[in-house]
């Protein structure tokens, strides 16, 4: 059966547009039921000679070097974005106001009332969209997923999630320019709260529904760095950790830190639900294993489990290698392209859609102003 292309413009070349690309790449050799195929139509970047390099490295036919040009074109079906969080609002709105698909990086923008515009536009123009919240689509936490779902754990008591780096510990990392736009507010918003909470917080929300209120607490540790763009000592006004307690609808609650002052992790990413009956724990280490304990089991027996998700009955993994044998992070992405074909095919949203997304973000900025005021904020 001819494959319907999918004709896809990637908005930048960094470490996520080679992650988005790697999806494209890769889900038609192992994804080969879909009705859709991406066609690597064209790439847009800021440096020409860069983006000209990556287009002819990942097989893109053509670039551009004005994002507006590239939504202007005919011969674009889709457009992905991999920028800084400062453009995710701009060029999803003007995307999808031209009638283009709209995927795009997390976090969905710079704050809620962006967000707000950005879930406008896209159902304004009626556009299929989502937002790239990648670890849901790991084996291993979409397993976490259906057993939650099946209601195996019972009552849920606590929800806990950190996420840890270490990389800004140097105070002569400067912030801002290609590869340190995540340390100027201009540019991300936020610090840690919006790169790493943001994906802790999504999936806490799709795993244990939503969070009412939340008490914080953040520090900047470095409070001047040199910026790249003024090449002059500037005060930094991101976060560079955050905690903070929460209230989930559903009666649990919440304990979430993170921080890039955690010497010894370069990405730490785990989680643990404790419920009635049962609890379940994932490290994204150890990314292919999800942890299980089971009240019910035998006293005898009764103790954690190491679940190795690489069997064919469990999430994504049919698609993938012979019992025994992971899979990794990049899945990941090409796992959340297969899902945005197959939502096309059958015109069902692709979650977490722009307006999912924006929960998480009321979450980031109600944790930020309850920082700010040092008192509980409702979300």
């Amino acid at each position: 059966m001819a494959k319907k292309p999918l004709r896809i413009g990637l908005v930048g070349y960094g470490f996520m547009g080679r992650t988005h690309s790697n999806g494209y790449k890769r889900v038609p050799d192992f994804f080969p039921e879909l009705q859709y195929q991406p066609v690597l139509k064209a790439v847009c970047g800021r440096s020409e000679d860069k983006t000209k390099a990556f287009a002819e490295q990942w097989g893109y036919e053509s670039y551009e070097t004005d994002w507006n040009k590239l939504i202007a074109r005919d011969d674009i079906d889709a457009i992905d974005i991999c920028t800084p969080n400062d453009t995710h609002g701009p060029i999803s709105i003007a995307a999808a106001k031209a009638g283009k698909m709209v995927l795009c990086e997390k976090p969905i923008g710079m704050s809620t009332a962006e967000g707000e515009e950005m879930v406008k536009a896209v159902e304004d123009a009626g556009v299929a969209n989502t937002i790239f919240y990648n670890y849901r689509r790991i084996p291993a936490v979409t397993l976490a997923k259906k057993i939650i779902d099946s209601g195996k754990l019972g009552r849920i008591f606590h929800y806990r999630a950190n996420f840890l780096q270490d990389w800004t510990i140097n105070a002569d990392v400067p912030q801002g320019g290609a590869g340190l736009w995540r340390l100027d507010a201009a540019s991300a918003g936020s610090g840690v709260t919006g790169d790493l909470l943001a994906h802790c917080i999504d999936t806490a929300i799709w795993l244990n529904g939503r969070i009412n209120d939340v008490n914080a607490v953040t520090e900047t540790f470095v409070k001047e760095r040199l910026h790249s763009g003024t090449g002059k000592k500037e005060p930094v006004k991101i976060d560079d950790a955050c905690s903070f307690f929460c209230h989930f609808e559903n009666g649990s609650l919440g304990l979430f830190e993170s921080t890039r002052y955690a010497r010894g992790h370069k990405a730490l990413y785990t989680f643990e639900i404790n419920g009635e009956h049962a609890s379940i724990r994932w490290d994204l280490h150890d990314l292919h294993r999800l942890e299980y304990f089971d009240h019910a089991d035998e006293g005898e027996v009764r103790g954690w489990r190491s679940i190795h998700v690489t069997d064919g009955e469990h999430p994504y993994m049919d698609h993938w290698w012979v019992p025994g044998l992971n899979i990794g992070y990049e899945h990941s992405f090409v796992h959340h392209v297969a899902d945005f074909l197959k939502s096309i095919e059958e015109g069902t949203p692709c979650e977490p859609t722009f307006k999912s997304a924006l929960e998480t973000q009321k979450v980031c900025d109600a944790v930020l102003a309850s920082a700010a005021e040092k008192v509980w904020k409702d979300v």
